[in-house]
C-alpha cells in the first residue's frame, strides 16, 4: 500500500518576507556605522553634531588641479572602476578603495598585489578613474625626503595578503563602535579593542596600501594616528582630512588639496571640465 507522504514547506511569501526582514535589519545596521563628534561653536556658529562625510571632497567643494600642484609626501587616494575596487568601497562605505604616496620626481609609492613598487603619476592617472590628493600641513622637506627613503627601501618586497584578509571581518564588526552618538573616544578604544583581536596575528614586516602610507609616515616622525596602521583602510585616510570625523583619534586633519582626475559629477559644477 502506498503511503501520501506530504512535506511541510515554508510559503514562499513568508520566506521572502523574513529574507527581506533580516536584510533590511542588516543594511540599517551597516548603514548606521557612521562616526559622529562635536563639533564646537566658532564665528558665531553654535556647536552641532558632524557626521562623517561620505562625499569625496570637503564642503568647500571639489577642484581639478595639474599633476604640478604635487609635493613629495602628499597622500594619494584613488579608485578603478574594476571589481575588486568596487568591493572594497561597498565593504568601508567609501568612494576611495586605494591609498599612496607621491614621493616626488613623478613617481608614487604604493603596495599592490605584485608588491611595493614605484609607479609614475601618468600611470596612476591612466589607470584610476578618481584620484585626489590630501597633504599633511606639518610635514617637512625633511621628513618628505625620510618617507621618500622609507618607500624606495621597502620597493620589491611581498604585499600583506594576510593582512587584508584580518582586514574582512574587522571591517564588519568595526560599525558596531561607529554608531551615531558614539564619543569620540569610546569609539577609539573599541576600535582600537576589536583590532588587537581581529588583527592581533597580523604582521607589520609587509604592507596593504593604507598601512604602508601610515608606517612611512610614522618611520619620519611624523604619525598620522597612533592606532596600528594594520586597522587603517583607505576610506580611514580619507576621513582624516578637514572638517570630517575620522574613525580614530588622530594628531593632524589632512587638506585637500584636489583631484587629479575625477567623474564629472564628483567636483563643483564651476569647476574646469575634464579632459
Amino acid at each position: 500500500m502506498q503511503k501520501n507522504i506530504s512535506l511541510s514547506l515554508p510559503r514562499p511569501k513568508k520566506a521572502l518576507s523574513v529574507a527581506v526582514t533580516f536584510l533590511t535589519v542588516g543594511l540599517v545596521f551597516l548603514i548606521s556605522g557612521c562616526a559622529t563628534a562635536i563639533k564646537p561653536a566658532q564665528d558665531g556658529v553654535p556647536a552641532k553634531l558632524g557626521f562623517q562625510n561620505p562625499a569625496l571632497f570637503p564642503g568647500n567643494g571639489g577642484q581639478l588641479v595639474t599633476a604640478q600642484v604635487l609635493q613629495p609626501g602628499d597622500i594619494v587616494l584613488t579608485a578603478d572602476n574594476g571589481i575588486n575596487s568596487m568591493g572594497i568601497r561597498l565593504a568601508t562605505f567609501s568612494p576611495v578603495s586605494h591609498a599612496a604616496i607621491y614621493v616626488g620626481e613623478n613617481q608614487i609609492a604604493e603596495a599592490v598585489g605584485s608588491g611595493i613598487r614605484l609607479r609614475s603619476v601618468d600611470a596612476v592617472l591612466l589607470d584610476e578613474a578618481t584620484v585626489v590628493v590630501f597633504r599633511h600641513p606639518q610635514l617637512t622637506s625633511e621628513q618628505a625626503v625620510a618617507i621618500k627613503i622609507f618607500s624606495e627601501s621597502h620597493a620589491g618586497e611581498r604585499y600583506n595578503y594576510f593582512g587584508i584578509l584580518l582586514q574582512a571581518p574587522f571591517t564588519l564588526e568595526r560599525r558596531v563602535c561607529e554608531l551615531p552618538l558614539v564619543p569620540s573616544l569610546v569609539r577609539d578604544f573599541c576600535i582600537r579593542g576589536i583590532a588587537a583581536v581581529q588583527l592581533g596575528l597580523g604582521r607589520n614586516d609587509q604592507f596593504f596600501c593604507s598601512q604602508f602610507v601610515l608606517e612611512a609616515y610614522r618611520s619620519a616622525g611624523l604619525p598620522l594616528t597612533d592606532a596600528d596602521p594594520r586597522l587603517i583602510n583607505p576610506g580611514d585616510l580619507l576621513h582624516m582630512r578637514e572638517g570630517d570625523v575620522p574613525s580614530v583619534k588622530i594628531h593632524q586633519a589632512l587638506q585637500y588639496v584636489g583631484h587629479l582626475k575625477s567623474p564629472p559629477l564628483a567636483v563643483a559644477s564651476n569647476a574646469p571640465a575634464l579632459n
